[in-house]
């Protein structure tokens, strides 16, 4: 059989072939004198030899003066023969007298029978790695030489189990340890015992490797046992090949700053109660200034009518008209106290805002007069926001009667409306500014303070501003105040924007009248209110049974049989919805109306509400509303902004 296409070359050839083509590795052979007998392409390239060259002459050519003087070269030889290899590390000479550092082995090589016939030379050029390892020696040298220089850290290194590995001067100094003394030790020998308890130290750990660091403030003890501020920082480390290694951990002693943060706060303190006494001075004075007006005119037209009871209908009327007026200006200082303290109970609605100022600007623009021009700039589009329409009709009131009372000779009030994006969140931005005399330095700081007016006796409470920042602040949002004297002021009000659909405002009531002989449980702690609602509900025709707490009531209403329950909220030992939970659970289709004119810090949104509450003070008209569809078969819809 003929082979064809196949073409074979002799071993030997080919072999050759293979170690010419080596480059980074200088491989030849010696005679057993040592002289050069091949030569390959990597030979060539590390020592700058041709073949013809060095083919003959002995390969001490290679080595240094100093090293051929020693003998080295035979030594070699000598040692691959006995031995059968020989390997170091040291210094050649290429052909231009330039050294290298040569990693290098030489194998004795044997014949068929054994019988020693050369050596086998292999070197390679290492002279490159040596400076990179000599590099990062020099570089892992300094590092250490500066952690162990910083003495404000302490630095240093934990296997991945928690067990230290290194220890710097900075670490004893703010320890106590030497290194011998805490190499190989749990790095929770630092903590205090609580912590140790609540497994802290393996928490640490864990964060350190889920987030990419761990970071706190906490207390540490020394070697002493006494207990130190440290800022501690605990960062994951990881070998070339993505493994985890360990933990470099690095703690600084803040004991001294956290004193320092301290006194201050304590000084703070003290300054701020000094504020709220001074704060409360001139409320009470206020209070008290304002109060004693209302109750003048009260108990000076309720003795005339008491002591002279066949006064003319007209000026008993007149007198009975003044009383009211003054019980309406009674309501609307209470409304703004509870404003300022964030505690006046809110209705919120979702509205536009611009809409609904719209809809105000003619009310405004009459209640300012001629002598002021009242511009509106209300953004189209507006983003809804949930509050208070009643709340922020009294801001907006507030805001603008002070505008007018800075510009006494007339001038202009912009109100604008824009959607205002914030880090925090949307929110639409209200802005009422004047073209008055403005507000100065020292004093715009203190707007804000309830019954601190710049205006002369008797012509403000001074509760105004502090109306608009709690009510801002209340419906989840913020006021702030810019003025310049001689360049007006600006107020703005930021409220939030919500995500929820707008409702369909229901009509109210048109008249006072209830089902004939309606029976109502009266639940009221207050014995004077108590007595002021029993004679309402008896002008609308109902009968009235007295509770003066819960606890009372539902005894009652086990013993009598009511068409509808109207308790207060905030009652000594049950609250009202608390008994308004407990009625339900036993006469689950009687109707309960809540009353309050008080708002806790957690207020309860509309839609959430088991229990419609009717907001103190209310009127006849209210309360018969409120009634009027609570009682009615079809389910309940709100009457007016007075019930929710």
């Amino acid at each position: 059989m003929t082979t064809v296409g196949i073409n074979k070359q002799p071993p030997a050839e080919t072999f050759q072939l293979l170690v010419d083509a080596v480059t980074d590795y200088a491989i030849y052979m010696l005679d057993l004198e040592g002289r050069v007998t091949t030569w390959n392409s990597g030979a060539r390239r590390f020592k700058g030899y041709e073949a013809d060259e060095i083919i003959g002459q002995h390969f001490s050519k290679f080595f240094l003066p100093d090293d051929q003087q020693a003998g080295l070269p035979a030594r070699v030889l000598k040692t691959a023969a006995e031995q059968k290899r020989f390997e170091m590390e040291g210094w050649r000479i290429r052909k231009d007298g330039a050294k290298f550092l040569a990693h290098v082995i030489v194998d004795a090589v044997h014949n068929e029978d054994g019988s020693l016939i050369g050596f086998a030379k292999i070197t390679r050029d290492i002279t490159e790695k040596r400076r990179l390892e000599q590099a990062t020696y020099d570089s892992a040298l300094q590092l250490k030489m500066l952690v162990e220089g910083v003495r404000d850290y302490a630095i240093y290194m934990l296997d991945p189990h928690g067990r230290m590995t290194s220890w710097n001067s900075g670490a004893q100094a703010i320890k106590g340890y030497e290194e011998q003394e805490v190499l190989g030790q749990h790095f929770s020998l630092f903590y205090i015992e609580e912590d140790r308890a609540r497994d802290v130290p393996r928490k640490a750990l864990e964060t350190s490797l889920r987030d990419g660091k761990f970071e706190a403030e906490a207390r540490r003890v020394r070697k002493d046992g006494t207990l130190f501020w440290a800022q501690v920082l605990i960062d994951p480390i990881y070998n070339e090949v993505g493994e985890h290694v360990g933990f470099a951990k690095i703690t600084r002693d803040i004991s001294e700053k956290k004193q320092a943060e301290q006194e201050l706060r304590h000084t703070q303190e003290a300054l701020l109660q000094s504020q709220k006494l001074q704060a409360l001075g001139e409320l009470a004075g206020g209070i008290a200034h304002d109060f004693n007006n209302l109750l003048t005119v009260m108990r000076g037209s309720a003795d005339l009518l008491l002591k002279q009871p066949d006064l003319p209908l007209e000026k008993r009327n007149r007198y009975l008209s003044a009383m009211l007026e003054t019980a309406e200006r009674a309501t609307s200082l209470t409304s703004q106290l509870l404003a300022f303290a964030r505690r006046q109970p809110l209705e919120p609605e979702v509205i536009d805002l611009s809409v609904r100022l719209d809809a105000m600007g003619e009310m405004l623009q009459r209640t300012l007069g001629s002598l002021y021009n009242l511009q509106l700039n209300l953004a189209p589009a507006l983003w809804p926001v949930e509050i208070d329409p009643t709340g922020l009709e009294a801001a907006l009131l507030n805001a603008v009667l002070n505008a007018r009372d800075a510009m006494a000779q007339g001038g202009q009030i912009e109100i604008s409306t824009a959607n205002a994006p914030r880090d925090e969140g949307d929110g639409v931005m209200l802005s009422i500014r004047d073209t008055g005399e403005g507000i100065p330095r020292e004093t715009l700081k203190r707007v804000f303070e309830p019954f601190f007016t710049t205006k002369p006796t008797g012509k403000g409470t001074g509760l105004g501003l502090s109306q608009i920042h709690g009510y801002a602040v209340q419906s989840g949002g913020s006021a702030r105040i810019e003025s310049e004297v001689g360049k007006g002021t600006l107020v703005e009000l930021w409220l939030p924007r919500t995500e929820k659909q707008r409702q369909i405002e229901q009509a109210p009531a048109d008249d006072a009248v209830l089902p004939n002989g309606l029976r109502v449980l009266l639940v009221e702690d207050s014995e004077h209110v108590r007595y002021f609602a029993r004679q309402l509900l008896e002008d609308l025709g109902c009968k009235v049974v007295e509770a003066s707490d819960g606890y009372e009531a539902l005894r009652l209403i086990g013993e009598y049989e009511v068409d509808f329950v109207f308790s207060d909220i905030v009652m000594p030992g049950m609250s009202g919805l608390e008994l308004a939970t407990q009625i339900k659970q036993s006469h689950s289709e009687l109707p309960i109306l809540l009353a309050s004119g008080y708002s806790s810090k957690q207020f309860i949104p509309i839609n959430e509400r088991k229990f419609p509450i009717l907001r103190k003070p209310y009127k006849l008209e209210t309360l018969a509303a409120c009634i009027n569809q609570l009682v009615d078969a079809s389910p309940f819809t709100r009457p007016d902004a007075e019930l929710t």
